[in-house]
């Protein structure tokens, strides 16, 4: 089982540099208005935030790069260190690492209509440098940081066109940020209900289907799932309670005839994946949430 934060952890592997440069991930000066860029404006975008908190975006003047770039700042009480940070609108994310320098850790999304949003200074990513996954609005991809060349903590956040322009006003929850302003936004990101930013086959990885699942207690839902192509089962437990936070979710796998392999811990939203390979082997699946567990029979033989 691997995925790296405070959600999971995970040693990092430190060649996301390359991978990122053919993005053309380096910041850029230009910037545009909406009559420069089209683009800009073509997805609808939602605070970076959980549901319901409140946070300054600070689009500020006089020196800061790239111009029209939004920091997300301590709002009253409310300290933004270590917040969950959430994608804006739905995409497919890269992650990466400048070290010390610049964005330090920090998320591109390159939405449906190829313009895309950056997620700077992390302390945290859910993905190692240079991985790439498929998100949709909400979906948790770091914690709030002060990582590279930030001075403290705060999230920097861009709107982007597709040729890579900065939107100098962007727009979060209908509420428009220019140059020069300071807004206190509340978050209306993931505020549909409760509910896991995760799926199976997102945890497990491409190729993989899920072919049985059951509820373990209230508190979450184990799955099993098997990828046809190379003859690997993977189990994942998704908690539905307490998310966001960490407490404690297993997930098991053991084929028939084997020893079982398991994964546990004090997760934010899921065990997992387990992945094993029995082809043409009964196997045995299950997982655990707080004192709630399931555990199926030798099944799925085939």
């Amino acid at each position: 089982m691997s995925v790296i934060s405070a959600f999971r952890t995970r040693s990092s592997r430190r060649w996301a540099f390359a991978a990122m440069a053919a993005l053309a991930l380096v910041a850029s000066p230009a910037t545009a208005t909406a009559s420069d860029d089209a683009g800009v404006l073509a997805t609808s975008h939602t605070s970076p935030f959980n549901c319901g908190k409140t946070f300054y975006a600070n689009n500020w003047s006089g020196g800061h790069s790239p111009n029209g770039s939004i920091d997300w700042q301590s709002y009253g009480g409310d300290a933004i260190n270590g917040e969950t940070v959430r994608a804006t609108a739905a995409g497919t994310a890269t992650f990466a690492n400048e070290g010390s320098t610049s964005y330090g850790k920090w998320v591109q999304v390159v939405h449906g209509d190829g313009t895309r949003t950056r997620y700077a200074h992390l302390a945290t990513m859910v993905r190692n440098p240079g991985q790439t996954m498929s998100v949709g609005k909400g979906t948790v991809i770091g914690t709030v940081g002060s990582t590279g060349g930030s001075s403290a903590p705060h999230l920097h956040y861009e709107q982007r066109s597709s040729s890579g322009v900065v939107d100098t006003s962007p727009t979060v929850d209908g509420v428009t940020v220019s140059v020069g302003q300071k807004k206190a936004i509340t978050s209306k990101n993931s505020c549909g209900g409760a509910s896991n930013p995760y799926t199976p086959t997102e945890v497990c990885g491409s190729g993989f289907a899920v072919v049985d699942q059951a509820a373990v207690g209230t508190a979450g839902r184990a799955y099993l799932l098997y990828n046809s192509g190379n003859g690997n089962n993977c189990v994942v437990t998704l908690k539905s309670t307490n998310l966001g936070t960490p407490s404690a979710v297993s997930a098991f796998l053991e084929p028939q005839g084997s020893s079982r392999t398991t994964d546990s811990g004090s997760y934010s939203y899921y065990a997992g994946p387990v992945k094993r390979s029995a082809p043409g082997t009964c196997v045995k699946w299950g997982g655990t949430v707080g004192s709630a567990s399931y555990t199926s029979p030798f099944e799925h033989c085939g």
